[in-house]
Order: structure tokens, then sequence, then C-alpha cells
């Protein structure tokens, strides 16, 4: 390599001492390290004369690819080590969703402004398939509803959020401040087959399981933009976690349920074999945001 650097400097001077000094070595060295080069290849790349030198048809040639090679093998060396730091690449992120200015929004927003050179693949699934694709190493990392304790996975609870239950706009409790979970005994609730339909449905069943009759839940496989024009509609009641408040839907009543005792835990789930950076970068990330967000609310 450093044969070849020096070749392409004295093709730049046209003369080996400026080249030499371009480079902060000695003539002499410039001279052998050509010369060595000229005899593996067979044919001289450079014609010496008391002027200076200059290159041959075949030094020409070769100095053209070799330049080009050069700036290859260095943009190469810089990505690897843009990729290293986490400066550059591609990250692949699973979702349960996505909801403009909740904390995930945030999060991304604010990733993609402090490392603009890496390509961000989203993919919007369940539970399930998110842990799928992990294990397959088709994503990177999932932030998902709930905790999370997997053999093969590494998972960290990154932010919450109240809970609340979507009721149609005219229903009889839409106008309360907070409903408790015996108001809502009797309704029929929707839930996703995707997404988080299958959370939604066992919390539901976890917290009426003392009641009687068992609560009706009907599953559907639908986006949650058609869940809730189902409940805007009358074909039952929700639950959402309390960042649906910030995209309101027509139709639709968000009200707290105040005796709810923890909030929806979202956490990010990831393969203990990837250590790259862009996942690093964002994990802290989001750990630095949620403390920050945690001492401004406390305050």
């Amino acid at each position: 390599m450093a044969s070849l650097i020096q070749a392409i400097a004295v093709a730049e001077h046209l003369n080996f001492h400026h080249a030499a000094k371009a480079l902060g070595t000695s003539q002499s060295s410039v001279s052998a390290r050509i010369k060595a080069l000229e005899d593996e290849l067979g044919t001289p790349l450079f014609e010496r004369n008391t002027r200076g030198v200059r290159l041959t048809e075949a030094g020409r040639y070769f100095v053209e690819r070799v330049t080009a090679g050069v700036d290859h093998l260095e943009n190469a060396v810089k990505s690897a080590s843009l990729a290293a730091s986490g400066e550059s690449g591609r990250l692949r992120v699973g979702v349960h969703g996505l909801i403009a200015g909740s904390f995930l929004d945030r999060l991304l927003t604010r990733y993609r402004e402090q490392y603009p050179a890496i390509a961000l693949d989203m993919a919007e699934g369940s539970a399930r398939d998110a842990i799928t694709q992990l294990r397959a190493r088709q994503l990177d990392v999932a932030f998902l509803v709930g905790t999370f304790e997997l053999p093969d996975c590494h998972s960290r609870p990154i932010w919450t959020e109240p809970l609340v239950v979507a009721l149609p706009s005219k229903h009889r409790l839409a106008g309360r401040v907070g409903v408790q979970w015996t108001d809502l005994a009797a309704e029929t609730f929707l839930v996703r087959h995707g997404g988080t339909g299958p959370q939604v449905h066992d919390h539901i069943i976890l917290r009426l399981a003392r009641g009687w009759p068992p609560p009706a839940i009907h599953r559907f496989t639908v986006e949650r933009g058609t869940l809730l024009s189902m409940v805007a509609q009358g074909f039952g009641i929700t639950l959402l976690g309390a960042a649906s408040q910030l995209s309101p839907t027509f139709g639709v009543a968000l009200v707290p349920i105040i005796d709810e005792p923890d909030p929806v835990v979202f956490s990010a789930v990831w393969s203990p074999n990837n250590r790259g950076a862009a996942l690093r970068n964002l994990l802290t990330l989001a750990s630095k945001m949620r403390r920050t967000e945690t001492t401004a609310g406390a305050e």
C-alpha cells in the first residue's frame, strides 16, 4: 500500500524529491519503493531524466486504476469506522405502532437528527412476530408493550403510559373524568389479532377475571385506525396507551381508567448477539430521554 501511495504521489508531482517531501519521507525511500514496484510488475512506470520524471504509457494506465482503487479503499475504511462508531449503517426497528408526538416518535426523531447517516427500517407487527424476527436477525430491536423475560433476548423497560379506554363519543361513560374497571365489566371489548391485540386481550381477562359472566372480547384482523373507527360506530370499546390522546379519532372519547394499578410498560427487546454501535446509541438515547422526562415530570 505504501508503494502504491508513493507511486500516486510521484505521478502527481512528476518529481521524486517533491513527492517525498509531500509524503514526509526521504527521496531515496521513494525511489527504492518505486523501483521495487516496477521490478515486481516487470515494466517501468516512470521515465527518469535530469528534470524529473514522466509517466510511461503503462505507468499512466497503472496509476489511473490504482488511484481509483485507493479512493475506494479509503472510503471503505471510513465507512467501516463510521459503522463501528454507530455513525452510519442501517438499523431495523420493530414497533407496535407509531403515534406522532409519542415517546417512541420523539425518540426516533431525535435519533435521526443525531445520526442522520443511519438508515432506519421500520416494521409494524405483533410482539410474537417481532420476537420471531429478532431471533431470525431480521430486526435489530423491537419496541413492544409489556415486560419480557426471554432466555435468548435482552429486554429493558423504556417508557410507560397511563391506560385509557376508547369509547364511542356518545357512550354513557364518555363524558366522565375517569372510569373504573367495574364500569366496563358489561361492555364488549374489541381487540386486534395483530399489533398489541394479544396483550390487550390478556389484560382485559386479568382485570375482569372475577366477574360473571366473563368479559365479551371480539377479535378482528384490522389495523389500529380501523379498530378505532369500529369503536366510533358503536361496535364496542378498546384499550389504548395514553399517547393515543395525541392523535384523536373522530367519534371516539378516551377516558382514563382510574383504578388501573400500573401504567402500561413499553420495552425494548433485542438479541444479545447484536453488539452494533447503532443499536447501542439508540438504547442509550432512549435511557437518557426517559431519565430527563422523568425528572421533568417530578419537578
